[in-house]
């Protein structure tokens, strides 16, 4: 984790309201990277769409889409790449490699672009195709792996052993942006709730759902909401919710039995492949999230996921599969009595709907639409 001296930090409501950027430099002086170093694309500052028909299903007073989809490649995982690219350029590495279920390779790839650095992915062959073709057309090198996401993370690692270990001065040496290798992506994913803190003018929400692969957007929204408390921002953190398939939650299995760490899911199998990550990195600091801010982790059959995703879909907010997951698992929560009816509720759209169409439209094909 990155550290701060939050005494020095002038940041306040009114210097935000004064600020001229808008995305990631936002937020400059509470990112471990000047605003200048960043290969910026324009990530950042996505939209809080209120989805009034969903609240009145969940029973609450609001509830919020923030549409990560709006990003410059569509996806949440472009403000976590902007930042460790740019990091990795300070750093005078020319080369960046990652395991991924698709999403973060095409992100990865583009910035590493902007950046001037090479780039590859390592990702399973379920991954889908647009990510695997963006991937190669941003000018990224890919590697598809057969089998699921953990046949392309033990690829990665070898790979990057072999990659260490080669004596010959000129093979480019990749630097690892896999979750968690360091502190940069979560850093970068932490800009989501100080964003929604501000469009909500400073009033918190009661929760906040994040469909959950290895735990980055959960744990930097944990950061976000103790460095904004620190601050004076808002006055607490919000609820922060884990969403996870039920095919595959190791991080809802060791919530529900009172574990501290994950536990390897044996047998993932979800439709939801952007989501289908049986041994999470930052598992141990989800649960630490989730339970420091009082928020539950919960799972969502996929059928569940689909149809919450086209329910969004009918407000005009454009759902991924991957956001249908914690449209559901917000259903769920609802239904356990944990929302009050005066509730705000953000749900956290991770991808753009059109990035998973073809599984949202097979539910509907299934249904006979």
């Amino acid at each position: 984790m990155a550290d701060y001296d939050l005494d020095s930090v002038s940041v306040s409501r009114d210097s935000l309201a004064g600020e001229r950027f808008d995305g990631l430099a936002r937020y400059g002086d509470l990112l471990p990277l000047p605003a200048d170093a960043v290969p910026s694309a324009g990530e950042g500052t996505t939209p809080l769409t209120p989805c009034p028909e969903f609240a009145d299903e969940l029973g609450v007073e609001a509830v919020y889409v923030k549409d990560e989809g709006a990003n410059p490649t569509g996806t949440t995982a472009d403000r976590g790449a902007a930042l460790t690219v740019g990091a990795t350029r300070e750093l005078g590495a020319d080369a960046v490699a990652l395991p991924t279920t698709g999403d973060a390779g095409q992100s990865v790839a583009a910035y590493a672009a902007r950046a001037g650095l090479d780039s590859e992915a390592f990702v399973p062959t379920r991954s889908t195709f647009v990510a695997k073709a963006m991937t190669n057309v941003h000018g990224g090198e890919m590697n598809v792996v057969g089998g699921r996401y953990p046949d392309a993370v033990a690829t990665f690692a070898d790979a990057m052993s072999e990659r260490t270990s080669d004596p010959d001065p000129e093979a480019a040496q990749w630097h690892s942006l896999a979750p968690f290798d360091g502190p940069y992506r979560h850093e970068g994913a932490k800009t989501l709730l100080l964003e929604v803190f501000e469009q909500l003018d400073w009033e918190r929400p009661d929760a906040v759902v994040h469909p959950t692969g290895h735990g980055l957007g959960v744990v930097g929204s944990h950061l976000a909401a103790e460095q904004a408390s620190a601050l004076g921002l808002v006055d607490e953190a919000p609820a922060l919710h884990v969403a996870q398939p039920d095919a595959c939650a190791p991080i809802v299995a060791a919530d529900d039995s009172g574990a501290d760490e994950t536990d390897v899911w044996d047998q993932p199998d979800t439709l939801v492949g952007a989501l289908e990550v049986p041994d999470p990195a930052g598992g141990a600091l989800a649960l630490e999230a989730v339970r420091e801010t009082g928020g539950w982790a919960v799972g969502a059959s996929d059928d569940d996921a689909l149809e919450a995703a086209v329910a969004l879909a009918g407000e005009g907010v454009e759902t991924s599969a991957t956001g249908g997951v914690g449209a559901a698992a917000a259903q769920h929560l609802a239904a356990e009595g944990h929302f009050d009816d005066d509730d705000t509720v953000v749900l956290v759209n991770p991808v753009a709907g059109n990035k998973e169409n073809d599984v949202l439209r097979s539910h509907l094909m299934r249904k006979g639409v």
